[in-house]
C-alpha cells in the first residue's frame, strides 16, 4: 500500500505550510500529493506550485469538480501539468452536488449523473489519446456544439499540444454503488469517501473483485496523539460540515452515505442541527465511533494495529490528511515496517 498526502483546499487564504509539507512527504517516500477544490481555491494552481518545488512525488487532484470546466478544458489542465512535472499527474474528478453545481457554477445538475460522468471521462480520454479530432454526441457534452443557440460553425479539433501520456490516470470520486460500479468500468482508479476498512460492502459487491492495477485511494485523517477523542475532533468538524451543510436537506450525498454506513439517525440529526445554525452541536453529534473507523488517530501502537486493516483490503493508496510532519513520519515508518 502506497502513501499519499492529501492537502485539500484552502480556507481563508493560502497555507504557507503546504509546500514544505509536500517536500517532507516526498523525502519520507510518499508516493503522491493531492489538492482539492470546493468554491474557493482551485485544484490545479496549487498543484502546479507544488510540482515546481518537488521532483519525484506524483501529483493528483482529489477532486477537480467536473462542473467547473468543460471536459476539454480539464484535459488541457491535466496534459499541461503532466508535461511540466515530467509525467507525474493524476486526474481525480468528482461531480459534486446540486447546491454547488447550480449555486456556484450556475449550471444544471445533471438528471443522469452516471451518463454525465461517462461522457465527461470519454472526452478527456479522447483529448489525451489524440488519435483523432475530439467528437461527442453526448446528452450532456456535445462536441462540436449543436445546440439551437449555436452558429453551427464548430468543427472537431485535435489538441495542438501532444499529450505526454495517453494513459494519464483518471480517477473518480464516487459514493453510491452504481456510481462505484461505473467507476470500475471507465476509470483507472477510485477516490472513496469515508472508507471504513472493515466494511467495504457499503460500496457494493464490485469492490470485492477489482481489476488488476485499479487504484483505490481513500483519504483518512492521520494524527499521532495520546487522546483519541481530542484527535478525532477535526474529523468530526469535517463530517459535521459535509453531512450537515454540503448539500440540501433533501439531497445530500454525504449524509446518504453515512446513513448507508449504519448511522442514519445520527446523519439526519447532524443535518437538522447544522441547518438550524447550531453548528457546534452538529459537530458534537457526530458519533466518535463513525469518525474513528474512517481515521487513523491515537497512540503509535493503536495506529499500527489499525493500519493492518487498511492494508488487508483493496486500498492501494492511503491518502493521509495530516498537517503534522510527525504523524506523516510515523505513518511512513509503520507502513514500511508492515511491508
Amino acid at each position: 500500500m502506497r502513501l499519499g498526502l492529501a492537502l485539500g483546499y484552502w480556507g481563508r487564504g493560502p497555507d504557507a505550510g503546504h509546500v514544505p509539507l509536500a517536500q517532507e512527504a516526498e523525502r519520507l517516500g510518499y508516493d503522491s500529493v493531492w489538492t482539492a477544490e470546493s468554491w474557493g481555491s482551485d485544484a490545479f494552481t496549487p498543484l502546479t506550485w507544488i510540482a515546481a518545488h518537488t521532483s519525484t512525488i506524483r501529483l493528483g487532484t482529489a477532486v477537480a469538480q467536473m462542473a467547473a470546466r468543460s471536459p476539454t478544458t480539464t484535459a488541457m489542465h491535466a496534459l499541461t501539468l503532466d508535461h511540466l512535472s515530467g509525467g507525474r499527474m493524476m486526474l481525480g474528478l468528482g461531480l459534486s452536488g446540486p447546491q454547488v453545481v447550480e449555486g456556484w457554477y450556475g449550471r444544471p445538475f445533471p438528471k443522469s449523473p452516471l451518463t454525465a460522468t461517462r461522457e465527461y471521462v470519454d472526452v478527456v480520454r479522447q483529448v489525451l489519446r489524440r488519435e483523432a479530432p475530439v467528437a461527442s454526441g453526448g446528452r450532456f457534452h456535445s462536441l462540436p456544439y449543436r445546440g439551437p443557440d449555436g452558429t453551427g460553425l464548430g468543427k472537431p479539433l485535435k489538441p495542438i499540444t501532444h499529450p505526454l501520456r495517453a494513459g494519464l490516470p483518471v480517477l473518480l470520486g464516487a459514493e453510491g454503488p452504481k456510481n462505484v460500479a461505473q467507476t470500475v468500468r471507465i476509470a483507472d482508479g477510485w477516490l472513496p469517501l469515508y472508507w471504513a476498512p472493515s466494511r467495504p460492502e457499503v460500496y457494493g459487491d464490485v469492490v470485492r473483485a477489482l481489476p488488476e492495477g485499479f487504484l483505490v485511494a481513500p483519504m483518512a485523517r492521520v494524527k499521532v496523539c495520546d487522546d483519541v477523542a481530542e484527535g478525532l475532533l477535526p474529523v468530526k468538524a469535517m463530517l459535521g460540515f459535509y453531512i450537515g451543510g454540503m448539500g440540501h436537506v433533501s439531497r445530500n450525498f454525504h449524509a446518504d452515505l453515512m446513513a448507508r454506513m449504519g448511522h442514519e439517525k445520527e446523519a439526519r440529526r447532524i443535518q437538522e442541527l447544522f441547518l438550524a445554525g447550531r453548528r457546534q452541536e452538529a459537530v458534537l453529534a457526530v458519533p466518535d465511533a463513525f469518525a474513528d473507523e474512517i481515521s487513523l488517530v491515537g497512540p503509535r501502537e493503536r495506529i499500527a494495529e489499525r493500519l493492518e486493516l487498511w492494508r488487508a483490503g483493496p486500498v492501494t493508496d492511503l491518502l493521509a490528511l495530516s498537517p503534522d510532519p510527525h504523524s506523516l513520519r510515523v505513518l511512513a515508518e509503520l507502513n514500511s515496517r508492515l511491508g
